[in-house]
């Protein structure tokens, strides 16, 4: 070509730099390299290093926050807990504070007899009905309220008295004069409270209300001065609710209660915040005054008019048709709004058998053919007991218990299909109705569309126990809302297997023996703990050995075995599950039977170390 072609010099330049010194370092050679002509001094105290020092700053800053931005959008490197607190709610975990236990509590009351048909019978005129409200209190001051009413004169279908009794007090002929009653209902630890808001008349769509307890377990009712129901949701969006009503068909001894889909144009979403263990609840924004907005229809518009024909093409159904609304809820104005909520819980609600004894709010009604002085009479006579432990309650989860929820949390569905639907099913069980410590799912050996599902929960010593029935069949109930109607699910007790770890060591000469072996059996304390366990899961050998290896002044290790205890050993109470260590043991792995789960019950006294 006629013209020469001045090519452009290409400057070398780097984009891995991610400090203050490498920054400088790349800044000072580009200076040097393309500058050199122009400024030569670019020392410390110099303008050349000013100019190289304000821009390495601006640099390191902003490469800084934008690592820190980056791992801020990731739940597992997420670092701020107000950013971790909000992923959780994203991923729809509702993080609650601690939870309540659940007991089986037996219910006693002393009633007169009568004589029918020459048979002395409980006197039904006498009878009570214990309302729901009532408060039961335990030897440690926890307190427990019934979950339902407990009525002395219900029958079954066959006409006999639901509650048992045995004779009392009889007259100088044997005949009974009072019979002893016994009902059992379940109760839930945790006290009840109420708080009331004042709305103004033109409060602001989707405004929040905060309530002043912590730990709040369960929102009993939220009504308005006009009576109106306010309804909890999972979301806003959702503009309908599960009713349960008696069932008053022949199977009602099966099926005591049966669910219909009520609208729901008032509601409201249940927000804790799990850094606080605040409660804070979430209305709508819809008036209630517009029937534009939010209308009620008459369900005839679901019906499908035939006029004329016997034939119909297939046709969808609205499922806004059965609550018109073009809102989020309808928003409460110039009212005052009651909330009635229960709160408190923890691993102290696991009340030991027999604590349950005191009643410190009795609610109870009589008949209007009783009298006064029966009345008083058979109030006096009231007496609780549990005959089983309290088991569920459980302290409050940490944000990290919570992380570890999000990734399953996220590709949970509506509905149980995977193992992993029912595991993060499991685990979301409302505090309200007891918490379960660890679960675990495997195929059944003897139906092939069912699951085994093995349960266990903490006592409140915090030792691994059985769950109580009541959590089973709250579980139960939970669980069949979500699961496929081909599939069964089978709820098992996991097996506790307690045991102790046994070992023997060389210390260097010039370590201290006593501090060696106490730094050894700490660390195998941290490896075997009960919150790094679940259900199925074996224990590794080697890992032990490596713990005790690599910790300082340990030469050698002599002896590793591993024991199984039950049963009472020097006032230490162990599980009653026994355990052929060496039968189970497979290639340096230490297997449980399935459905069992292993526990260091008491770590001081169960890992024991020679140091030779």
């Amino acid at each position: 070509m006629a013209a020469d072609q001045q090519l452009k010099n290409s400057k070398t330049r780097t984009y891995v730099a991610k400090d203050f010194d490498t920054f400088r370092g790349e800044l000072l050679r580009y200076a040097r390299t393309y500058f050199g002509d122009k400024i030569q001094d670019f020392s410390e105290a110099s303008l050349g290093g000013l100019l190289l020092d304000m821009a390495a700053s601006v640099s390191d800053s902003m490469t800084f926050y934008l690592d820190h931005q980056i791992k801020e959008l990731s739940w597992s490197t997420v670092n701020e807990s107000a950013n971790l607190s909000r992923m959780i709610r994203e991923a729809g975990i509702k993080s609650k504070g601690a939870s309540p236990a659940t007991a089986r509590v037996s219910v006693f009351v002393e009633v007169p007899s009568k004589l029918i048909s020459g048979q002395y019978v409980p006197d039904d005129i006498t009878l009570p009905k214990i309302l729901q409200s009532t408060q039961l209190v335990s030897n440690t001051n926890i307190t427990f309220s019934t979950a339902e009413d407990i009525d002395f004169a219900e029958k079954n279908r066959l006409g006999d008295l639901r509650a048992s009794y045995v004779i009392g007090n009889v007259d100088a002929s044997g005949n009974p004069i009072t019979f002893l009653m016994k009902r059992d209902v379940d109760c839930v630890s945790g006290q009840v409270t109420s708080e009331s808001f004042v709305i103004g008349s033109d409060p602001s769509p989707f405004f929040t209300l905060s309530l002043s307890k912590t730990d709040v377990s369960e929102i009993l009712s939220v009504v308005d001065t006009d009576g109106n129901q306010y309804y909890e949701v999972q979301a806003l969006s959702q503009d309908t609710v599960f009713k349960t009503f008696p069932n008053m068909s022949s199977d009602s001894e099966e099926v005591p209660r049966s669910i219909e889909v009520i609208p729901a144009p008032r509601r409201f979403v249940n927000i804790s915040d799990p850094l606080t263990r605040t409660t804070t609840l979430q209305f709508g924004g819809g008036s209630a005054l517009s029937t534009a907005d939010d209308a009620i229809p008459d369900p005839e518009i679901l019906a499908l008019p035939l006029y004329g024909t016997t034939t119909l093409s297939r046709f969808f159904i609205d499922p806004n048709a059965l609550l018109q609304t073009k809102t989020l809820g309808v928003i409460p104005s110039n009212t005052t709004l009651t909330a009635t909520y229960r709160f408190g819980g923890g691993t102290s609600h696991n009340v030991g058998a027999r604590s349950i004894r005191g009643i410190a709010l009795l609610a109870i009604e009589f008949q209007d053919a009783c009298s006064a002085t029966t009345s008083r009479s058979v109030r006096a006579s009231l007496d609780v007991r549990n005959d089983s432990s309290a088991a569920g309650g459980d302290s409050a989860p940490t944000l990290e218990d919570l992380r570890a929820q999000i990734p399953v949390a996220r590709s949970q569905q509506d509905r149980i299909v995977t193992k992993e639907d029912l595991i993060s099913r499991v685990y979301t069980l409302p505090t309200k109705l007891g918490r379960v410590f660890r679960a675990a799912a495997r195929p059944s050996p003897d139906n092939p569309l069912a699951s085994q599902l093995f349960i266990c929960s903490k006592d409140s010593s915090g030792f691994l126990t059985v769950s109580s029935d009541s959590l089973k069949k709250n579980l139960r109930t939970y669980l069949n809302e979500f699961r496929l109607i081909s599939d069964a699910i089978d709820i098992l007790d996991a097996r506790v297997i307690n045991f102790r770890v046994k070992f023997t060591i060389f210390v260097n000469p010039n370590s201290n023996k006593s501090t060696t072996l106490q730094t050894v059996i700490s660390k195998l304390n941290d490896v075997l703990n009960i919150r790094k366990f679940q259900i199925d899961q074996p224990i590794l050998l080697s890992d032990l050995q490596n713990v005790i290896i690599n910790t300082a002044g340990v030469l050698t290790l002599v002896d590793l075995k591993i024991e199984s205890l039950n049963g009472t050993i020097q006032d230490r109470v162990y599980s009653n599950v026994t355990l052929n260590i060496k039968q189970y043991t497979r290639r340096g792995v230490v297997y449980g039977p399935p459905g069992s789960i292993f526990e260091l019950r008491y770590p001081k006294q169960d890992v024991m170390g020679t140091a030779l």
